[in-house]
Parts: C-alpha cells; structure tokens; sequence
C-alpha cells in the first residue's frame, strides 16, 4: 500500500485552535514531523503538537525556514529534509507534519509535498485545514475581515511593501503576512492609504508573549518576522451596506 504524508494544520499558536481531525490526524499517524531551523530551538508547530502527542513520537526536520537571500542554501535545505521524509515514508504507513496557520496558506508543506512526491511515487499526500493567523487575530481583535461582497486580499510582505501599497489603495479588507522587518514601510504605506486609523497588528498570537495593538501604535521598530496586519475594508452606509 502507498503510505500517506498528511499535513497538518496546527493553527498560529494556541494549543486550543487544532481542530478535532488535526487532533485525530495527529495521533494517528505513525510518526509526526515538525520543521525546525537549523539553530535547532523549537517552534511553533513543534511545541503546539507536544500538547497532543507524545515527544517520542515526534521527528525534528531542519528546514531553512528563514533563508530568503541564499538560494542554492534553501534549495539544499528542501533537498535534505525531502529526503529524511521521504526515508519516514517507506517505513511509515502514516506520516504526519505539523505546520503553523493552514498547510495550504503560505505554509512549507507545500515544497516538502512537492519533493517528497518525486522521491517517493505514489505517496498519498492528504492536507486538514487549521486556523489561521488572519483568522485568530480578527477574533482577538474584533477586526470583521469581510461582510457581504467585500473581497478579501492577502499579501506576504517577505518581498517588500509594493504589493502592500497596490492592495491597500484597492477595494476590501487587506490581511499583511511576515511584515515585521518592514514594519516602518508598511505603517507609511497605512498612512498614504488612509487605511492607518483602524488597521491592527498582532504577533505570537495565543503565547504568553502575544501583543496585540492598533496599526496607529506602529512606531517604525522592527517587529517579531510572523507579525500579521488586519486593515479592514472601508465601510459606509450601516449595517448590510455591502449586500
């Protein structure tokens, strides 16, 4: 039988947010990958799956998570840690990976799935769904990200604050990913938008050290690298206005 490699949604960091069938998948699986950098503290994922599932059960593999410069390093990375996969798989039947947020939203499951696919045919890739950062901090924030026919854009900020800038100048609420080391142009680009006044950021959400503030409050000091931005949609006209 082929073996499976599920990714799974472990949610921005609040052990409470895994859903039910992360939980299952969890726990049913055979052995449980977490991605770690390569100085080797523990993240995220990691520490949210410990709440679940036993540490033996758990298999760190380094990824060049921050590597944004270096290529060839990143490439290297993927290569090696598809292959420490891809071992897990002709010796599991059930291979889970935790990953933050949703394995389907910016997540590194994407390329582990890709790799391992080329080593490994016929693996069966499966995904379960987690909440996401957007997700948590419109509920810690009460930001409302979309009412009736209000699109939605979500923008990582990793390559730099134009996208950011078109986004904010169109239509509908603007979610910003990864914005921490450009948190002074991202602040500039709310201001020249006139989006400032009630846009919010929040980092290490659902973490003792979880900080949740109003955009205004930005003051161009870098901020932690998973930082997100909720600029909710300009709204007029009360309530269903936008029906």
């Amino acid at each position: 039988m082929s073996s499976r490699l599920i990714g799974v949604g472990v949610g921005p960091g609040d052990p409470e947010l895994v859903t039910v069938k992360g939980v299952n998948a969890l726990r049913g699986a055979d052995v449980v990958v977490v991605p770690v950098m390569d100085t080797g503290e523990r993240g995220r994922a990691e520490a949210t799956v410990l709440h679940y599932v036993g540490a033996e059960k758990i298999v760190r593999v380094v990824f060049a998570l921050n590597e944004r410069t270096d290529r060839a390093r990143r490439e290297a990375a993927w290569d090696a840690a598809g292959g420490r996969v891809a071992g897990l798989l002709r010796e599991h039947a059930a291979v889970a990976f935790a990953t933050i947020g949703d394995p389907n939203v910016y997540s590194t499951f994407t390329y582990l799935a890709q790799t391992v696919g080329a080593l490994v045919p016929g693996t069966v890739v499966e995904t379960v769904p987690g909440i996401t950062a957007m997700q948590d901090l419109a509920a810690r924030s009460g930001a409302v990200l979309t009412e009736g026919t209000e699109p939605l854009t979500l923008v990582p900020v990793t390559a730099g604050s134009a996208v950011l800038k078109d986004a904010l100048h169109g239509p509908g609420t603007v979610v910003a990913y990864k914005f921490g080391r450009q948190a002074a142009e991202v602040a500039e680009a709310l201001r020249e938008s006139g989006r400032l006044d009630d846009a919010v950021w929040g980092s290490a959400l659902g973490l003792p050290e979880e900080s949740v503030r109003p955009a205004g409050e930005l003051d161009g000091a870098p901020l932690p690298y998973l930082s997100t931005l909720i600029a909710p949609a300009r709204r007029e006209g009360g309530r269903g206005g936008k029906l």
